[in-house]
């Protein structure tokens, strides 16, 4: 099992079976908050939801498993950070990642997407990541912009969101503009 240490409150743990009821509960008790930019709320109905999820994940042999993780704070599970639709033949991944609103704009995420990307390019050998973020997902997209990411452009009706397609801003970094210096192992 992998677990990242960003810094001395964040941990980046590899997710488990263990872990769904308590990503079920971070989902339940913030679900007006998260279905505003996340498709899966609505049909996170119940901690079996949650675990076909994590079963998914884990279904796949560990040298073409995408890695997620669950973001401890202070030892307290408070979201999730991931690879997804990783393609190891090109390099490449995308990274997407969530947490619950009490915990928002203390720069937890954009460390957790630092020690991400620091993994992806020194450890998995990737060549390329990029983050998507829902047009109008401003928390979400200061994230890659302040990681010197490049913005590609938009991809039209990217994502089934509440039942209406929605575009989506695409952001990209490759392993050899990766300069961001608070990028520390």
């Amino acid at each position: 099992m992998v677990e990242l240490k960003v810094d001395s409150q964040i941990v980046l743990k590899e997710i488990e079976l263990s872990d769904a009821e308590d990503i079920f509960k971070l989902i339940d008790s913030d679900r007006e908050n998260l279905r505003i930019w996340l498709s899966f709320v609505d049909s996170t109905k119940e901690i079996e939801d949650t675990k076909d999820f994590i079963r998914s994940i884990l279904f796949l042999p560990g040298d073409i498993r995408d890695f997620v993780a669950v973001i401890i704070y202070n030892e307290q599970k408070i979201g999730l950070i991931g690879f997804k639709l990783t393609d190891f033949v090109n390099k490449k991944t995308e990274i997407g990642y969530w947490i619950s609103k009490e915990f928002e704009n203390k720069g937890i995420v954009t460390k957790s997407v630092v020690k991400m990307i620091d993994y992806a390019f020194n450890n998995l050998e990737l060549n390329r990541i990029q983050i998507k973020c829902g047009i109008g997902n401003e928390k979400s997209s200061k994230i890659p912009k302040k990681l010197n990411f490049k913005f590609e452009g938009i991809e039209r009706s990217a994502e089934l969101l509440n039942g209406k397609f929605i575009d989506a801003e695409v952001y990209s970094i490759l392993k050899d503009e990766w300069t961001f210096k608070n990028s520390k192992k």
